[in-house]
């Protein structure tokens, strides 16, 4: 088992991200296999539960109600509809069912009818995970109560460029909800967006900040941003392939026995960069063809490439493969 820490320093993180290639990948590869079964790869379904005319402002978001990205807003979801689909999902072969609500920080009345999903969900025998924007401490006792395994909300970025792509928010606003969560006992989510924008010490920066949390986050979702016309990053030059496997290399390193999870973006990838993401350590999906509002890879596709690679999906129940 590797050490877990608590103290890196963003230099160290750097000359991690610069290491050659093959000699990054083969240390992550060797951390992964010490603390995670290796060719076994956790599935996530991601439904939005409530989408559109959020007040936030983040650059990177066709929910943002401040620019025009032709998407239709949506209500709450219906308690019987999500659980449709969360055992569809169960069905497919997810093991956790995550739901998102485009909102700043949910209401009280709203978190009421959140508190029944994850409780009928839960009662499908499938964990639970919800990203509702930030929250107050009462707020995540409550979804403690309720049976709530994990909470995401991600850092996007690094603390010195993130003014550069959301302002209605601060970056400690973020912070404090993660300790409002890991305070209630609820498992932590928490990644951030590779091609905004940002430079390899923003991406060392974003990565130290994950590790140096007082407890490193059980899930870690690394997204490629997804460019959505509409949105002022929609025209953002798509970042290296290689760069983005470094990054997972590097978060399975210092992050030794979190989930890493590859997010948004996936449909972009081919399946050798995705292959080589799982070498270095990603050893979670997304699974479905729709994240909240972006595109994903089929399933049929999913299980395809994990045939190919002889990967197998978490104990759970076994995937449909058509």
């Amino acid at each position: 088992m590797s050490e877990l820490r608590h103290d890196w320093q963003a230099e160290e993180v750097e000359a991690l991200l610069a290491l050659p290639f093959n000699d990054l990948l083969f240390q992550a590869h060797q951390v992964h296999r010490a603390n995670f079964p290796t060719n076994q790869v956790q599935i996530s379904t991601l439904l939005s539960i409530k989408t559109g005319a959020c007040p936030e402002d983040c650059g990177y978001c066709s929910q943002s109600a401040k620019y025009d990205t032709s998407l239709e807003r949506e209500r709450l979801l219906p308690l019987q509809e999500v659980v449709r689909s969360a055992q569809v999902a169960k069905d497919s072969g997810a093991t956790r069912f995550c739901m998102g609500a485009a909102w700043r920080n949910p209401s009280d009345k709203n978190l009421d009818k959140v508190v029944e999903m994850v409780q009928a969900v839960k009662a499908l025998g499938m964990e639970t995970c919800v990203t509702l924007g930030m929250l107050t401490d009462g707020q995540a006792q409550r979804l403690k109560q309720a049976g709530l395994d994990y909470y995401n909300h991600n850092l996007d970025t690094s603390p010195e460029f993130y003014g550069q792509v959301i302002t209605t928010r601060t970056y400690q606003d973020r912070l404090d909800t993660l300790e409002s969560v890991r305070e209630a006992g609820i498992n932590v989510c928490a990644g951030g967006i590779l091609g905004l924008g940002e430079t390899r010490h923003d991406r060392a920066r974003l990565l130290q900040q994950l590790a140096n949390l007082r407890m490193h986050p059980e899930s870690v979702p690394i997204n490629e941003l997804v460019r959505i016309e509409g949105t002022p990053m929609a025209a953002n030059e798509k970042l290296d392939a290689l760069e983005f496997v470094r990054t997972i290399a590097v978060a399975r390193i210092m992050m030794p026995e979190s989930y890493v999870r590859l997010s948004a973006g996936r449909t972009e990838m081919s399946d050798e960069v995705q292959a080589w993401c799982f070498f270095a350590g990603a050893n979670s999906i997304f699974y479905g063809e729709r994240l909240l509002t972006t595109g994903n890879p089929g399933e049929n596709h999913d299980m395809a490439l994990f045939e190919r690679l002889g990967i197998v999906p978490e104990p759970g129940r076994a995937p449909a493969f058509v």
